[in-house]
């Protein structure tokens, strides 16, 4: 089996991790494990290993070789690749560039949306609908077409009642 990183060495470290019974498995050659920083427990960042095999390093290109540093907190783009994460607010600001593709790679998307109660979700979800369905009613009356509009009503009325039990 040959490393994950540079594909030429056999791979003789082998790192497995498991997150919410997704299993990813990384294989690496003696050098690009040192390299890696995986034989010293403080310098290893399995985030850099997981972004891609080196994805930090796509913040280095992105700055086109020069080294940025972050005039707030004097973080780097070494400090980066060996923490796995910035050290203030104004890193990401700085560090924009490059960050975009890494987050893009590790996260869904590049924007937090978080968590809402599942009781709220459904209520937000109701409503939008009850909405949607008042206007496809109001269309249908404006178009004269009244047996749909008569469903429509009963659908409303509908939801409404279901609104009120979810509320209640």
């Amino acid at each position: 089996m040959l490393c994950d990183v540079c594909k030429q060495n056999v791979a003789t470290v082998h790192l497995t991790q498991i997150v919410s019974q997704e299993t990813k498995k990384i294989d690496l050659c003696e050098a690009c494990s040192k390299e890696k920083g995986v034989d010293d427990p403080t310098g290893f960042s399995i985030a850099d290993l997981l972004l891609g095999l080196g994805a930090s390093q796509e913040l280095e290109k992105s700055a086109g070789g020069k080294g940025l540093t972050c005039p707030h907190c004097s973080f780097t783009q070494a400090d980066f690749k060996k923490a796995g994460r910035l050290g203030c607010s104004e890193c990401y600001q700085l560090f924009n560039d490059g960050l975009e593709t890494l987050l893009k790679t590790m996260h869904k998307g590049t924007r937090h949306v978080g968590k809402v109660p599942q009781i709220y979700q459904q209520t937000q979800d109701l409503g939008e609908k009850l909405k949607h369905l008042q206007k496809k009613l109001e269309k249908a009356i404006a178009d004269e077409k009244f047996e749909i509009a008569a469903s429509l009503r009963d659908e409303v009325r509908h939801l409404r009642a279901q609104l009120k039990s979810t509320v209640a």
